[in-house]
């Protein structure tokens, strides 16, 4: 836990991701980051054949982004705590608001179901390209509903659970650093023949910070579940009984989870690049993927993040 962590600054992140999220018009770490791995791509992976080299050039990225994420902000937050107390207050309050992504998500997954509303399939399928990494342009409803479901589930966990974990643990600059890493895992952690052993570093150290945030988005899924829908028993026994089977050692969780609560069938195949790769299903098929279940599964999602705010802030007081 971070020396200057006060409940009042962990409080007020929250808050301001809330409120404002992430507007477009203002310059966000998280997209500094993508230009930096995009060139860094450009100068090492474009210009190296041996598996080896590209281990060795991704074993770089994958320690020197997160290392510099962590020692950039650390050093913006000692700046500002010298210029004034309180404009160093603002300013990590500020930092750690942008490690947050609830309010994006939400307003992500509301757009997917507008659109679906309205009977725009084909928007609708614009709408939930911005939430995954699959392809979408031939997807059915029920096949959007399912992505849609399948993203808040795990972004619950690398989103908001996480980034809430390290900022508790370390201030903004741990959570900066988090941020870096799944940022290099969206970009560069994929098992296809580009990224295979270039991005195999970042891709496990994803896996390794993830894996307590994944158990314990479940755990209050679950709980979230049992709240408000009654199905926290299910939640929990989809959870534990099919999370495993997913290709992820962490995504499998929050998802399974989310698949119990909801009586719902997720995972199955997805194309990704025009490649179609089967996936184990998680839950058992009690209802379909409906439009209406997006406005739920939201639910499930907020009550989620209220409880697992309400335990790291009792531990931040504590």
């Amino acid at each position: 836990m971070a020396d200057d962590l006060t409940g009042f600054k962990f409080l007020a992140v929250c808050v301001v991701d809330l409120m404002i999220g992430d507007p477009r018009w203002l310059p966000h770490p998280v997209r500094l980051m993508g230009v930096i791995i995009q060139r860094y791509e450009r100068l090492t992976l474009e210009r190296i054949s041996s598996t080896w080299a590209k281990k060795l050039a991704g074993m770089g990225l994958a320690v020197g982004l997160p290392l510099g994420a962590f020692f950039v902000t650390k050093g913006i937050l000692v700046w500002a705590e010298l210029v004034h107390e309180q404009f160093g207050m603002v300013i990590w309050v500020l930092l750690g608001s942008t490690t947050l992504a609830g309010r994006d998500l939400w307003g992500h997954a509301m757009r997917v179901h507008r659109e679906l509303k309205t009977g725009s399939l084909v928007s609708a399928r614009v709408e939930v390209g911005r939430l995954v990494g699959r392809d979408t342009v031939d997807l059915s409803e029920e096949e959007i509903v399912r992505a849609t479901v399948e993203s808040v589930s795990e972004n619950t966990s690398d989103g908001i659970v996480a980034p809430l974990i390290y900022l508790a643990l370390g201030g903004p600059a741990c959570a900066m650093a988090y941020k870096a890493i799944s940022t290099l895992d969206s970009m560069v952690g994929y098992r296809n023949d580009r990224y295979r052993d270039f991005g195999w570093a970042s891709a496990r150290a994803d896996d390794l910070v993830n894996w307590v945030p994944a158990r314990l988005t479940a755990v209050a899924m679950s709980i979230a579940a049992a709240i408000r829908l009654g199905t926290g028993i299910s939640a929990w026994k989809i959870c534990w009984r099919d999370a495993r089977d997913h290709p992820s050692p962490n995504s499998g969780w929050p998802e399974a989870a989310m698949a119990g609560a909801l009586g719902v069938q997720l995972g199955g195949g997805n194309v990704y690049g025009g490649v179609r790769e089967a996936r184990a299903r998680l839950g058992d098929r009690i209802t379909t993927c409906s439009m209406a279940l997006i406005p739920v599964a939201l639910q499930v999602m907020g009550m989620a993040y209220g409880l697992l705010f309400l335990g790291i802030m009792g531990w931040v007081m504590w």
